[in-house]
């Protein structure tokens, strides 16, 4: 009986272990790197770990702006001056609440070898994040945007006020409801899909519509043949495609299941079963305020009862547009995607990312967590 016991006892430790070990080493930094970007080059594996670790433990307080009613102030950085005296000095004006979200963000992200130094116009209703960028954006004559995978268009115009360009918002979402001439061969209902993710070094006087024609460019620029054969193989038009891949995009957490995912989605096309994508029913949502989120989750049956094309819970098909802007390896899922039987997906119930695939409802029944 004790021999027993004892092995019992043991096999609990060495899966308690290994439970620990697959959080470290796999959804803690998956789950940095969806919500943060990737950590920085430099940074050692254990690094990443702990940075990745912290970032999570602070939930919205990199997203949240100290005070969304705050006036823009001075805000001046020394050469050679250290993140850390930097992180603190932001707290003790009043521009961000936590120096140590700050210097944990800086660091993680590589922002702490990129501060510039010089004197910014900084507002404590901008986010943590939204200052660490400004910081290393400062030139006098270059603006740089960053367009991250997965953002939509109110997204990135939520990012131009920390840009260094001289485009407001507002401007920005006005004009990207036309999109430029050499998207004219797609017939895109609006910019929404072909904001290509990267990042824009522009001269701070370019204009909205200039910006809008190089971001299309550099879309139209990595829309290679092999790829528009790959949608035409699917039976897709480029603006279908784009459309199934701005789903994937907001689906796949683990980037290594975005061909599965798409093979489902197009599974379901193929037989006009509807897809049934919490993204889309996100979309339609809009923002969030009581999450500061343009990303509803979890979704409520209210939110499932939305009235929306965009609802695919509701309607058949594809929703008109697409619903973000996807990465190029998501635009590859889409026009490679596995071939499979799958109709169904749904979470794993270890909060790892990953996904359990189905062909029949049952089997997606059963898949269901205990």
């Amino acid at each position: 009986m004790r021999r027993y016991q004892l092995h019992f006892i043991l096999a609990f430790i060495v899966l308690g272990a290994l439970a620990c070990l697959y959080m470290a080493f796999g959804y803690v930094p998956a789950r940095a790197s969806l919500l943060y970007g990737p950590p920085a080059q430099p940074l050692s594996i254990s690094d990443r770990i702990e940075y990745s670790a912290r970032l999570i433990s602070y939930g919205d307080v990199l997203t949240t702006p100290y005070d969304l009613n705050g006036v823009e102030r001075s805000f001046s950085i020394e050469p050679g001056e250290s993140v850390f005296s930097i992180s603190n000095r932001l707290e003790e004006a009043s521009l961000i609440a936590n120096s140590q979200a700050f210097y944990d963000y800086a660091v993680y992200t590589g922002v702490d070898l990129t501060i510039q130094s010089g004197t910014y116009l900084l507002s404590p209703a901008l986010s943590i994040i939204d200052i660490a960028r400004a910081l290393q954006q400062f030139s006098p004559t270059e603006a740089t945007l960053v367009i991250l995978s997965g953002w939509r268009m109110e997204e990135i115009a939520a990012s131009l006020p920390t840009s260094g360009l001289e485009i407001t918002p507002e401007a920005f979402i006005a004009a990207a409801q036309t999109p430029p001439q050499v998207l004219a061969f797609a017939s895109p209902v609006t910019m929404e899909g072909f904001f290509y993710p990267d990042t824009y070094i522009l001269p701070r006087t370019t204009t909205v519509e200039q910006l809008l024609d190089v971001i299309a460019r550099n879309f139209v620029q990595h829309l290679t043949e092999d790829l528009t054969t790959g949608f035409t193989n699917q039976g897709l038009t480029l603006n279908q495609a784009v459309t199934v891949a701005s789903i994937v995009e907001r689906e796949a957490i683990q980037p290594e299941e975005s061909s599965l995912i798409a093979s489902v989605y197009l599974n379901r096309l193929a037989i006009n079963m509807k897809l049934d994508a919490d993204p889309t029913v996100q979309y339609a949502a809009g923002f969030n305020v009581e999450q500061s989120t343009w990303w509803t989750n979890p979704l409520s049956a209210v939110d499932l009862d939305i009235n929306s094309r965009f609802n695919t819970y509701i309607y058949a098909g594809l929703p008109p547009a697409p619903i973000s802007n996807p990465s190029l390896e998501t635009l590859y899922a889409v026009a490679y995607p596995e071939t499979t039987s799958y109709y169904y997906f749904r979470a794993r119930c270890d909060d790892s990312g990953y996904h359990l695939f189905a062909s029949t409802l049952d089997e997606q029944i059963a898949n269901g967590c205990e």
